[in-house]
């Protein structure tokens, strides 16, 4: 599944691409269920390479919720076409209306087994903010940072000014709350440029971030499983440009991937203990990539934010870590999809309706 309402919409097809080609043929049939930039859903073909071209020319089709229909039922009957049914869903959406939880929450009602998260760790690992929250809570170290929603922005903008002034020291990273791939973000060097980097992370979310701009390097690390996850190791991003954004992470090359990062052992054990206390304190399922700032100064660990669909191109970090700790690409997207049956699984277990002594029925409705 790609595509999607999102700002990061160009990014899921790249993602989506690299996930079809590394499926064994021998153990799936791709079906590529592609989400327009308006929402609309199209079913296309195996003998539709081209992810573009499904979103022009694919069926148009509707999930329906109930868990014993056919999961993809044809809105407009073209030659007869009939409902199908898939066995489990690869959502590689990326940002709003696709790792937010809510289409999450939509195949949990069509009782559709998929790979990821589920709704409660795809809500909160999208919206920094809250994710901050719980990290502190579990005592993991966060950097200094200010989250508003933009209705305050629109409606006080001297007053929301004035907060960030006193509480940082420029430069400032500001970002939309609830986005990944470094859409709308800015790095705001001075109060000068602070007014436009707020307004330009606007335009993507509801609640906007300020973060305290930290010297260090970034470290990023997969973790992979359910109840009981693992860590890679771990690699560090050397961008090329000023920060690591949008164009350095998808449009440009000269970013380099340090893998594995030169650290010592016990910052790998430190930062493979961090990432897996992350991953359970978000309740998060089959895999997130994590986010690390290492101070530079102080050596001090921070956790930046994790990424609970994180990019599967044949850049990304999370694939390629994993490839470098013994777990190459294919593999990985087959421990994926058992991980997703097996939560599936669990979560079938769980009753949802109370069985009642006999007689008691009526007592209950009067």
């Amino acid at each position: 599944m790609f595509g999607g309402r999102s700002g990061e919409h160009e990014v899921s097809l790249a993602s989506a691409a690299s996930v079809i080609r590394a499926l064994d043929p021998e153990k799936y049939e791709a079906v590529p269920i592609g989400i327009t930039k308006d929402g609309r859903w199209l079913v296309g073909t195996t003998a539709q390479k081209m992810l573009p071209e499904v979103l022009r020319t694919g069926e148009h089709v509707t999930l329906t919720a109930e868990p014993e229909a056919a999961a993809l039922v044809p809105l407009e009957n073209k030659g007869g076409s009939a409902a199908m049914r898939v066995d489990v869903v690869f959502p590689v959406l990326h940002g709003t209306y696709g790792e937010d939880g809510t289409v999450q929450g939509l195949l949990e009602l069509a009782g559709l087994p998929f790979v990821g998260s589920g709704v409660l760790g795809s809500a909160v690992g999208m919206d920094k903010d809250v994710a901050k929250r719980l990290f502190i809570q579990e005592g993991l170290p966060v950097g200094d940072y200010v989250a508003f929603p933009r209705s305050d922005w629109e409606q006080s903008r001297a007053k929301v000014l004035a907060q960030v002034r006193k509480k940082f020291k420029f430069p400032v990273f500001v970002k939309p709350a609830a986005l990944g791939s470094s859409v709308g973000m800015t790095k705001a060097h001075d109060a000068k440029e602070l007014p436009k980097a707020i307004d330009f992370a606007a335009e993507f979310a509801q609640k906007i971030l300020i973060e305290k701009f930290i010297d260090g390097r970034e470290i990023e690390l997969s973790v992979l499983g359910n109840e009981n996850p693992e860590a890679s190791i771990p690699g560090e991003i050397v961008p090329h440009r000023e920060f690591y954004d949008y164009e350095a992470k998808y449009l440009e090359e000269g970013t380099k991937l340090q893998i594995p990062a030169k650290l010592t052992k016990a910052q790998v054990k430190k930062f493979q203990e961090y990432a897996k206390r992350a991953f359970r304190c978000l309740e998060l399922r089959g895999m997130a990539r994590t986010d690390f700032f290492l101070e530079r100064r102080t050596g001090k660990i921070l956790i930046n934010e994790v990424n609970t669909i994180p990019g599967f191109t044949s850049i990304s970090m999370y694939p390629k870590l994993w490839e470098a700790s013994g777990i190459p690409y294919r593999e990985l997207i087959d421990r994926l999809i058992d991980l997703a049956m097996a939560e599936h699984r669990e979560k079938q277990r769980t009753k949802y309706s109370i069985e009642l002594p006999e007689g008691s029925a009526g007592a209950l409705e009067a």
